[in-house]
């Protein structure tokens, strides 16, 4: 049969291959075993004005101290540990699957054919072992606590599978490479066997002891089409129980792009189509270099262009991701 010449399908879509729950919030002791839930409360303060003022109000002292005296009344969401309490326990699930090479919706069999070619040559010659690497590297980091790991004492991860618990010393762990490591090496296996032959369920426990009564960080809602009455921040809760966005774990757990150009300055970033860091309002794989993802899945579907072996890795890791691909 002749060669078709593939086009990029008007609608491609993958699902997701790791997906992390939602993760609960508990207050104990490092040294004890006893967890409650963390309660998320309102506090009503009385702040001060200290944003940037108008140059006509900076410059005039009459105006800057009336300004200024005036108070700036707030009512926010808050969550911290009891006074009884100085580490914070999260608790969440993660499933990973299989069948990468089937995209959830393709209207196009001739592309969806080539592209499941190329996605099981790949899990033939690597077998998803770096991307499992990573996945499970940021695991035993405690990458997904984000605010919650910095400055705490001790961060301990516990990971149970069906057939084994590990355990990690989060410190042990660098937030800027992904070096070799036989416990890690271990889990990647696990998550490894789950996205090349059949789904894994991994439980994650992670425990950052932060001190009597210190705050802790759960997920922040965003108030869509306004805010809601006086309260300037609403905490991500479950039925009262200060939680976190699977959004925002999964985020850190797909951290593992240190394949962009700008790593040696930024560190690695999150898995995304244009290397998007919104918190740095900056795109890291710009279509003009030519190593944005769709730039790279084009070059490598439609020209027959193959990808280094770094940026196979990255495209790998973006239809693990999944999303919305079509034209």
């Amino acid at each position: 049969m002749a060669d078709v010449k593939l086009k990029t399908p008007s609608v491609l879509a993958f699902e997701a291959k790791l997906i992390p729950s939602d993760g609960l919030m508990f207050a104990g002791n490092w040294a004890q075993n006893e967890w409650l839930p963390i309660n998320v409360g309102e506090k009503a303060v009385r702040g001060t004005i200290s944003n940037r003022q108008k140059a006509a109000i900076a410059n005039d002292p009459l105006k800057l101290d009336a300004e200024v005296s005036k108070a700036n009344l707030q009512t926010v969401d808050v969550a911290a540990l009891t006074h009884a309490a100085d580490t914070l326990k999260l608790v969440f699930t993660l499933r990973v699957l299989s069948d990468l090479h089937i995209p959830s919706t393709c209207n196009s069999p001739a592309y969806q054919a080539a592209l499941a070619e190329k996605v099981k040559s790949y899990q033939q010659t690597e077998s998803f072992s770096e991307l499992a690497k990573r996945y499970a590297y940021n695991i035993a980091s405690g990458r997904f606590l984000w605010r919650n790991r910095v400055g705490a004492e001790a961060v301990k991860v516990v990971v149970s599978t069906k057939e084994k618990k590990f355990e990690f010393n989060s410190y042990d762990f660098s937030l800027r490479d992904f070096s070799d490591n036989a416990q890690v090496s271990e889990l990647a296996t696990v998550i490894q066997h789950g996205l090349t032959d059949q789904h894994a369920l991994l439980k994650i426990e992670a425990y950052s002891q932060l001190g009597e009564g210190q705050m802790v960080y759960p997920s922040q809602e965003l108030v869509m089409g306004g805010s809601k009455g006086d309260k300037s921040k609403f905490l991500y809760q479950l039925d009262g129980q200060a939680a976190m966005h699977s959004q925002k774990i999964g985020n850190a757990l797909r951290t593992i792009d240190t394949w962009h150009p700008e790593f040696e300055e930024v560190g690695p970033i999150a898995v995304e189509p244009y290397g998007s860091v919104t918190n740095r309002g900056a795109a890291y794989r710009q279509p003009k270099q030519k190593n944005d993802f769709y730039n790279l899945l084009d070059c490598w579907m439609i020209k027959d262009k193959e990808p280094e072996l770094e940026q196979k890795h990255y495209v790998m890791a973006m239809l693990i991701r999944g999303g919305v691909f079509g034209e």
